[in-house]
């Protein structure tokens, strides 16, 4: 409990989301408002977009914390963090991989890019989609995770 007391009382913090499946986008998103804390928001489709809010013309300020699905068009998740691993800014970065990719290569590759942690979205199947409870726990739970890891 004392972590949560501590969290509670820090500065406003940001996350950067890189998702493209609306449902995974929208939990997220939902399990940040329920900690009732001063985080700023942001999320891109696919690497591309990341890095237009990043770099762009109307750019947002360095993220806290990016979260990359590795699995996404035009730009994926690998693709993205290579690109930013260049760039010296992101080193005080934290990067989060939240995927559905459970291969152990997957695994290695992204933590070639010097990432903070690793985490396998669970998906449960029930007539093809995927159950909000479940979801809504395992968001919750790694949200604390990475907020945690980011401001104590």
């Amino acid at each position: 409990m004392e972590g949560i007391f501590f969290i509670t009382h820090m500065a406003a913090k940001s996350i950067l989301l890189l998702e493209d499946d609306e449902l995974d986008l929208y939990s997220f998103e939902r399990a940040i408002r329920k900690f009732n804390l001063p985080i700023e928001f942001y999320s891109a489709h696919n690497g591309i977009e990341a890095l237009e809010l990043l770099n762009g013309a109307n750019r947002i300020s360095l993220p806290d914390i990016i979260v990359v699905d590795l699995n996404l068009p035009k730009m994926d998740g690998f693709e993205f963090m290579e690109e930013i691993r260049k760039d010296r800014r992101f080193d005080v970065v934290k990067i989060f991989v939240m995927t559905t990719s459970n291969e152990e290569k997957s695994r290695i590759r992204a933590e070639s890019f010097k990432i903070d942690g690793y985490t396998i979205k669970p998906l449960n199947f029930n007539e093809n989609t995927k159950r909000n409870s479940s979801m809504d726990n395992f968001m919750h739970f790694q949200i604390l995770k990475m907020i945690g890891k980011t401001l104590m």
